[in-house]
């Protein structure tokens, strides 16, 4: 765990002063991001072939060796976020959840009518470009959002302040998708942010909100062909179809801009929440907790 004492010298409490800390982190990896998904998705000999998630879980596995020399180095901590004892169960139940937590509010959408499921299309579809846009989005913005800005803000601002900026970010962060909405990135805020916010708060590491952010994702463009945060149709497992207003269905940015998605998701992100104070407890501001406590201890 990282503290900070008066008696340090004054560019080391700056380095490891939390907003320096969450700005350098952010940065940094939105880099390796950003050069992951230019490298797994450009050359065309990857579309459409498996090679195309293989190269973004190498990418994955080179951020969190990254990440871990970042917290040794920079952070002087041991790495918690990507610890790998209990990861494969965390991962697994994570991959659960967002599979179960996606497929409700698609059901939800059909009841209501505002989706309709016509059949299977056949064939495998877009399967390793939907797989890999999940593991990609999954991982990363898992550990940008939570890993890196809650945990950040969390330690100066504590629980409630990060939970709520971190929720907010994540929405706007989508604003500039083809077909996003005011409403979309609300939803996205809301059902999202608490419900990944929350799965992190439940474990205090990644596995399981990546597992959850990477199976929706997964779920939603290749299980049901639904646009994934405005993107393109993609060729998916069914054929499906929306009807009916845009509230029921999300429209052409996709179901997670519904309120069925909003509903469903949101429940789930409050059931968490609950979990994760319970075993957890909340996190006061900076300046409520003692001088010298380490930081990220909970009250």
């Amino acid at each position: 765990m990282s503290v900070i004492k008066p008696d340090q010298p004054l560019a080391l409490r700056v380095l490891r002063f939390p907003l320096t800390l969450l700005v350098l982190g952010f940065v940094a990896f939105s880099v390796l991001y950003l050069a992951t998904a230019i490298i797994g998705g450009r050359p065309e000999i990857l579309h459409r072939s498996p090679l195309q998630p293989l190269v973004i879980l190498a990418g994955c596995a080179l951020t969190i060796w990254l990440y871990k020399l970042f917290q040794r180095r920079v952070e002087l901590r041991d790495d918690v976020e990507f610890a790998f004892a209990g990861a494969g169960t965390e991962l697994a139940q994570g991959l659960g959840i967002g599979f179960a937590v996606f497929s409700a509010a698609a059901l939800t959408a059909v009841l209501a009518g505002g989706m309709q499921i016509e059949g299977l299309r056949g064939g495998i579809g877009n399967l390793w470009g939907m797989l890999s846009m999940a593991i990609i989005s999954g991982l990363f913005e898992e550990l940008l959002f939570r890993g890196i800005a809650f945990r950040q803000l969390e330690n100066l601002l504590g629980t409630w302040a990060a939970l709520a900026l971190t929720s907010a970010f994540f929405g706007l962060a989508h604003i500039g998708n083809p077909d996003a909405t005011w409403f979309a990135a609300f939803a996205i805020a809301v059902e999202a942010g608490i419900l990944l916010g929350a799965a992190y708060m439940v474990t205090r590491r990644l596995w399981l909100a990546a597992g959850i952010h990477a199976a929706w994702n997964f779920t939603q463009g290749w299980v049901f062909s639904v646009p994934v945060s405005g993107g393109d149709a993609p060729e998916g497992l069914l054929r499906t179809s929306f009807s009916g207003p845009v509230w029921l269905n999300g429209g052409a940015f996709g179901l997670e801009a519904s309120v069925p998605a909003l509903v469903v998701a949101t429940l789930a992100g409050l059931y968490l929440l609950r979990v994760g104070i319970i075993r957890h407890g909340l996190i006061a501001p900076l300046w409520q907790r003692k001088l010298g406590q380490t930081t990220g201890e909970t009250e």
